[in-house]
């Protein structure tokens, strides 16, 4: 009986919030509510143009992830990402956290979201770099990995890869638009 009850308070309370946003804002409201996360299905992710500059030591790169799905879906938080050798074994650590989750993306059918990639030299964090080909990335949320191509070179023990929050848009270089 007791269940039943907090069933009831919880769509009282909901009810409550969607009369207060009101009109096309409550189904809005509705509509965002009930989308779930993006599928790894519906998920295609690929490095975007990277100006082949950087800073500090440092090569950014956009990393995009596209609903290639037939319906809306949302990605929070940060990519996770690891360098892989030519067999697909994780080299070193995985990469690190930069900065703040930001919001929730939505992301329509065919939409792209990105995440800055950052890329340390090697030679900054070792003393001695090993061959990586490629990137395995996983989407926020999702428990399959993608795997991108990339040639760089790593540290064997620690990674040289961080990553930013998931945000809205294909990622341009040299632009942020938080």
């Amino acid at each position: 009986m007791g269940g039943e009850r907090a069933k009831a308070v919880a769509a009282a309370a909901c009810l409550a919030v969607l009369l207060v946003v009101g009109g096309a804002g409550a189904k809005q409201a509705a509509r965002t509510a009930t989308l779930g996360p993006c599928a790894f299905s519906q998920t295609e992710i690929w490095l975007g143009d990277g100006d082949g500059g950087g800073a500090a030591g440092h090569v950014y790169l956009p990393l995009e992830l596209s609903n290639i799905g037939h319906s809306s879906c949302t990605l929070y938080g940060f990519p996770g990402v690891s360098a892989v050798n030519s067999s697909g074994l994780q080299i070193g650590g995985g990469g690190t956290r930069s900065g703040p989750a930001g919001p929730v993306v939505r992301l329509a059918p065919g939409a792209t979201a990105h995440a800055l990639l950052a890329i340390a030299d090697w030679g900054a964090i070792c003393a001695r770099g090993v061959p990586a080909t490629g990137i395995r990335i996983y989407a926020p949320g999702q428990r399959y990995s993608q795997l991108v191509q990339f040639q760089s070179e790593v540290c064997a023990s620690r990674s040289v890869l961080s990553v930013g929050p998931v945000r809205s848009g294909v990622g341009i270089p040299g632009y942020t638009n938080s």
